[in-house]
């Protein structure tokens, strides 16, 4: 049986309480300030400008300049509702704004006898000026009155009535009692619209359902202590949205499994016939080979015993390169297809570039090649250290084979380049020689890709070592690559440095 949703809970009606109690509130709170802040914080203001006048009549006098204090005080005066008199020490009057000033207190005696025998109530008093609050018995209004001493023994009176201030107050209570009215009848004329907000979370709760219907249960409903209609039909998605959640994670975990298992099988059997495919490929000429000479040994073609041991070496050879071809082709299909985990360790990576080059000084001797090696002693990185010595070798190998004379030198620099903002550093192999032509620079990471077929049997090559850069690269996520050179070819590859 479905909760009967009480009345009082309507999310209409709480809205029309909620908006009326806010504005009488903020009406209640108004008034409570106009009341109570309000009129302080006017005659605090005043005083403040009171003072402000005596300093400014002071001064005018101190420094001389007589001649615009006239129109300073009449500015004052209109601007401040302020009543200013100044008399000398003859009880002369020098300066009065007002000619009316005194007839409302009485005669001057008077007013002074007041002030010594404390009559009125003292606000603030010092050495200087006494501002006091004086009500005149003659008009019934209060006044704010500042009597002073100027510097030269002149006598300054200035006063502001603060009735005003008190009419201001109760006028401005009285549009606010009219206003609160007027709030709670337009409150009542606007909450249907206001309401239509509420639609907001019925429309969010239509949206998950949608989400729902296509296996989307990453948005949920938040729910609130309230006992409205939407609240409760929200806890109700939730729930169901948690459980047909967890019953298609169940599903997809599985499926998932079986997806993994038919993709693992899959890069298995396209490693198989890509392996086949290509040591039978590589295969045919050194198998060719070794037919042909042993078809001659048979044959008794040479007779001779040195000709039988060339045959026989030739022999040897193939098989021996067709050894290494095969063992070379298996580690490219394990790091090509991750197969391969790999030993990451700190270590420098200058060390390892000197070890290269070390095991090349035969072949570089031979090839006649200048090594330019300028790099900072110690460049620590995170990587496995075997298979970046292979990468290494493999780019000093390519150099060596390819190196050619330029104006007068066949030269090999190898550079490092720190990144301290990227954390890594990046290894550059240079040769002199001939560039590489722009549709063979993406061409050449391929297994067995050749730009000159003829040159990589004479020079013992596999055609696969830059394949293995790029395995070895691709594991790692860093960058690699080839440049033209405008005197030659430059090989490059990245690594982290050691934090």
């Amino acid at each position: 049986m479905s909760k009967k949703i009480n009345p009082f809970k309507s999310v209409r009606v709480k809205l029309f309480l909620t908006l009326s109690l806010i504005i009488i509130g903020i009406i209640i709170f108004l008034v409570l300030v106009n009341n109570f802040v309000f009129g302080q914080f006017y005659l605090y203001s005043k005083q403040t400008a009171l003072k402000s006048v005596y300093e400014t009549v002071n001064n005018y006098y101190n420094n001389g300049e007589i001649g615009d204090l006239s129109n300073e005080l009449e500015r004052i005066a209109v601007k401040n509702n302020f009543d200013i008199l100044i008399r000398d020490d003859q009880n002369v009057n020098v300066y009065t704004s007002n000619k009316d000033f005194f007839s409302t207190f009485g005669q001057m005696n008077e007013m002074t006898s007041r002030f010594n025998t404390g009559d009125g109530e003292i606000i603030e008093e010092n050495k200087d000026f006494v501002i006091s609050r004086i009500k005149d018995t003659k008009n019934g209004l209060t006044y704010i009155l500042l009597a002073a001493t100027l510097d030269n023994g002149y006598l300054l009176y200035i006063r502001i009535p603060i009735n005003s201030i008190q009419e201001s107050v109760k006028i401005s209570n009285n549009f606010l009692y009219l206003m609160a009215g007027f709030a709670i009848l337009i409150a009542a004329v606007i909450v249907s619209y206001v309401t239509r907000k509420f639609t907001d979370p019925i429309l969010e709760l239509n949206s998950i359902a949608k989400k729902m219907s296509n296996l989307d249960f990453s948005h949920k409903y938040r729910t609130t202590d309230t006992d409205d209609e939407i609240n409760n039909l929200g806890k109700s998605i939730n729930l169901m949205s948690d459980k047909l959640e967890k019953t298609i994670k169940q599903l997809r975990e599985t499926n998932i499994e079986l997806e993994k298992d038919i993709e693992e099988k899959s890069k298995l059997d396209e490693m198989r016939k890509s392996f086949i495919s290509d040591v039978s490929h590589e295969l045919k000429t050194p198998i060719a080979l070794i037919q042909g000479y042993s078809e001659g040994l048979l044959e008794n073609v040479n007779s001779d015993e040195e000709s039988r041991k060339f045959y026989a070496e030739v022999i040897l050879d193939e098989t021996n390169k067709m050894d290494r071809l095969v063992k070379q082709l298996l580690e490219l299909m394990k790091l090509e297809y991750g197969k391969r985990e790999f030993n990451d360790t700190e270590f420098n990576i200058v060390e390892v570039e000197k070890e290269v080059i070390r095991k090349s000084k035969v072949m570089l001797e031979e090839e006649k090649v200048e090594i330019e090696f300028n790099t900072p002693e110690e460049i620590e990185v995170i990587a496995d250290d075997f298979y970046i010595e292979q990468v290494v070798t493999n780019y000093m190998t390519n150099a060596i084979k390819h190196v050619e004379e330029v104006n007068g030198k066949k030269l090999i620099k190898i550079e490092n380049i720190v990144d301290i903002e990227k954390n890594k550093v990046r290894v550059k192999v240079f040769n002199t020689g001939k560039q590489i032509p722009e549709e063979h620079l993406n061409r050449i990471w391929n297994r067995f890709y050749k730009i000159d077929a003829s040159r990589n049997r004479n020079n013992g090559g596999t055609g696969i070592g830059l394949a293995f850069v790029k395995a070895i690269m691709n594991n790692y996520k860093n960058d690699y690559g080839v440049v033209n050179k405008e005197d030659g070819v430059e090989f490059y590859f990245e690594l982290e440095l050691k934090i």
